[in-house]
């Protein structure tokens, strides 16, 4: 099993690439929130509990006008203080700040100050892919932490891939709202998980992927840093080494 590296708060960017996104209906907007039908298919996220607890990151000292860069979410620990995100997206240094519910330039839960991150050492000594899954933890915003204002996943490993549809939900570099998408995920190799979802661009690396049961079974990145296609992402097949990185970032 691989040692595990805490790092200080920092940055990174996710995969380069440009889309034009399917037009967006009622009801394909709610049967994305629903984790049902249509598969497949991009629309813009609606605001709702799931969604809160997923957010940008920003590199720029709190200020959201700054741009926001890759994606996280928060998942369940003992101190509710912890986001997930892809490693690729935790090594740059400086400051880090997760903004969950993050719309059109508003903060609606607070902007939360990264206080550590944590990645695997196969990820940062070599960029192994299949290791490509980092966390962090948050300072408390106003005395309260942040699962407590807005919940979170189960973070859930072991999970045998496509066994049901998941909900991918990120947010592209170009956008100021979320997308978000619902398919049933494949093997690529016994380490990796593809998901077929048009419109996953820039800054959408880290985004959480959520099962019917509320469980985060992947995060986009992985082969290729999430893909090097807008159509189809990737994820680390979460195993014994993203259970341990887990287990020493909540502090169990």
């Amino acid at each position: 099993m691989n040692r595990i590296t805490r790092l200080s708060g920092s940055r990174g960017h996710a995969f380069l690439s440009t889309v034009v996104l399917l037009a967006v209906t009622t009801s394909s907007v709610a049967a994305a929130d629903r984790g049902t039908g249509p598969l497949g298919e991009t629309v813009k996220a609606r605001p709702t509990s799931a969604s809160s607890r997923i957010g940008p990151l920003f590199g720029t000292s709190g200020a959201l006008e700054g741009g926001h860069f890759c994606t996280a979410s928060v998942v369940h620990s003992e101190r509710r203080d912890l986001i997930i995100t892809a490693a690729h997206c935790l090594g740059g240094g400086g400051p880090l700040w997760f903004v969950p519910g993050y719309r059109n330039g508003r903060a609606p839960y607070g902007v939360w100050k990264v206080t550590g991150t944590y990645v695997a050492d196969a990820w940062s000594h070599d960029q192994d892919e299949d290791s490509d899954v980092g966390f962090a933890t948050l300072a408390p915003l106003d005395g309260a932490r942040v699962e407590d204002v807005v919940g979170a996943n189960r973070f859930a490993a072991g999970r045998k891939t496509g066994a049901t549809a998941l909900t991918v939900t990120g947010y592209p570099n170009s956008r100021e709202t979320p997308i978000a998408c619902v398919n049933k995920p494949t093997a690529s190799s016994r380490t990796q998980q593809r998901i077929e979802c048009p419109g996953f661009t820039s800054g959408t690396s880290g985004s959480p992927w959520v099962n019917g049961y509320g469980e985060l079974v992947g995060v986009l990145g992985g082969h290729e840093q999430g893909g090097d296609t807008p159509g189809v992402s990737y994820s680390v097949v979460l195993g014994n080494e993203a259970e341990a990185l887990y287990r020493t970032a909540s502090g169990r």
